[in-house]
């Protein structure tokens, strides 16, 4: 995944300069059908009773040599009431509206999401590293 420019300045002003941050209570998974870049200025889903779903993860372990947090609940979206487009990205954010983007990432496997389809992420799907 890709963290954002806010999530690294937050992440930067915390480790060396004393600043305080406070995470989010609650982590939100966006679909977008456009890259949110790490200036979060992609095109989210809306409409077709589209809705942000909350994400929980695991606990952080190395993996191939890098720190990773994997969803640990499967992620089910509300079934598509209008066609949502080619959703191309997930991005993770801090709020069930607006807030900020702290992560996004191209799918694997974009995807046509029509009226009547319902979006799923299986448990330890959406996964975040860093390098060490």
């Amino acid at each position: 995944m890709q963290i954002s420019n806010w999530l690294s300045a937050q992440l930067l002003n915390a480790a060396l300069r004393n600043v305080t941050f406070d995470g989010p209570d609650t982590v939100y998974i966006a679909l977008y059908t456009s890259d949110p870049t790490q200036a979060d200025t992609g095109t989210e889903v809306s409409g077709g009773s589209y809705a942000r779903q909350t994400i929980a993860f695991g606990v952080p372990a190395v993996i191939s040599g890098k720190q990773t947090v994997s969803n640990s609940a499967e992620i089910v979206f509300p079934v598509a009431t209008a066609d949502w487009g080619l959703v191309t990205h997930i991005g993770l954010r801090t709020a069930v509206s607006g807030g900020n983007l702290l992560w996004s990432k191209a799918l694997d496997n974009p995807r046509t999401l029509l009226t009547g389809d319902r979006p799923r992420f299986a448990v330890d799907a959406v996964s975040v590293k860093f390098t060490q």
